[in-house]
């Protein structure tokens, strides 16, 4: 198997901004910002936020009940 330097650089390029792309996400989910600066955020409806993490929430004990 012959491999150069640039492909082993494309791929951890290409790794790279799938996982930190995956890490907004869910620091999105968690924290609510929408932006790395203030004049990029954007205001996050609360209600709705809250809404769908109930819904979330809700499916996944509904998925996988805990067994005491």
């Amino acid at each position: 198997l012959n491999t150069n330097l640039f492909a082993v650089m494309v791929h951890v390029l290409g790794e790279s901004i799938r996982h930190a792309g995956h890490a907004d996400i869910l620091r999105e989910g968690l924290d609510g910002r929408t932006g790395l600066r203030a004049e990029h955020e954007k205001q996050i409806d609360e209600e709705a936020r809250a809404a769908y993490c109930a819904k979330i929430e809700q499916a996944a004990r509904t998925a996988a009940p805990i067994k005491a």
